[in-house]
């Protein structure tokens, strides 16, 4: 039986603008089209971990508006348990303001609104177990999730951190707590102080992370592919070759994968390689949650490649 996914973190609303370019400072561009879309990278998590076939449950917070309602709504439509999620009526749901460019490369600006009150008592909310999986961000309040985490921790339940975004300081405590850590290489330099442009410089990141306490290791270098270091392997994992249109959720889709297929008993090669289709099959496709693939999609992408 597969284990219980647990996501507590973030529930946007998407307000997506496509442009020929990203702005620099002062430039007002034209742009293509505008959209609003369900989003937050805990909210795309739990989503994708339910079209991939997991046991997914949200806690988290959205406002007393309409945006929180389509947001509930969109949650429950993709098959995640979301009766935890709190509807906070002192403030507004949160939203993010994307732009896309040509290049499928994106700037996104979030305004936390409802994400911003998370506080103990949805974490009391969660009701892990030591069989469960969690899937954590940074798009709450920085200390309900250290408090998550050293919590799902002391009882034994897996604990699966997206450092995004990155914080100006990481309490080096904290890695302790948290059993696989998967930052993109921004977000890698941020931890580390150095740039990551190489393998090289992903293997010496890594080396200095688990150092600080997290047992695994998983640096997602975009188009180059993704370097794993766990306490007993160490692994570079190319990219899947697909067209790529939109690359906002495909961090959310590879955790996604990389979780559901721990939870149904993968070894952590497998689990990464589930990853990695997961999160280059969403790019193929616009928007965040729109662009998640169903576990039929990805099972028949996984069988068409060759393994590394």
């Amino acid at each position: 039986m597969s284990r219980p996914i647990f996501t507590f973190g973030s529930i946007n609303m998407d307000l997506v603008a496509r442009v020929p370019k990203l702005p620099k400072p002062g430039e007002t561009l034209t742009g293509y089209s505008f959209s609003t879309v369900p989003g937050g990278k805990g909210a795309n998590q739990a989503v994708a971990v339910a079209k991939l076939g997991g046991s997914s449950q949200m806690v988290g917070r959205v406002g007393d508006d309409a945006f929180g309602q389509e947001l509930l709504a969109s949650l429950k439509a993709a098959g995640v348990q979301s009766d935890r999620i709190f509807i906070d009526r002192s403030t507004s749901s949160g939203v993010a303001m994307i732009a896309v460019d040509d290049r499928s490369e994106n700037h996104i600006i979030v305004i936390p609104g409802a994400n911003g009150n998370v506080d103990q008592s949805d974490l009391d909310r969660l009701m892990l177990t030591d069989s469960s999986i969690l899937l954590l961000q940074l798009e709450i309040p920085f200390e309900i999730v250290q408090a998550a985490a050293r919590s799902a921790k002391a009882i034994g339940a897996t604990v699966i951190l997206d450092p995004a975004p990155a914080p100006a300081v990481f309490p080096d405590e904290l890695y302790g707590a948290i059993d696989i850590i998967t930052p993109n290489a921004t977000e890698t330099e941020q931890l580390v102080g150095f740039p990551i442009q190489t393998q090289a410089d992903a293997e010496r990141a890594a080396e200095i992370l688990q150092q600080r306490g997290t047992k695994t290791v998983i640096i997602k270098m975009g188009a180059q592919g993704v370097y794993c270091a766990t306490e007993d392997d160490r692994f570079f994992m190319p990219v899947f070759p697909v067209v790529a249109i939109d690359t906002v959720a495909a961090g959310d889709a590879f955790n996604a994968g990389l979780a559901v297929a721990l939870a149904e008993g993968h070894s952590m090669r497998e689990a990464v390689r589930w990853g990695a289709a997961s999160g280059a099959l969403s790019t193929t496709k616009s928007g965040a949650q729109s662009s998640l693939s169903d576990r039929a999609t990805l099972d028949d992408f996984l069988r068409k490649q060759t393994k590394p």
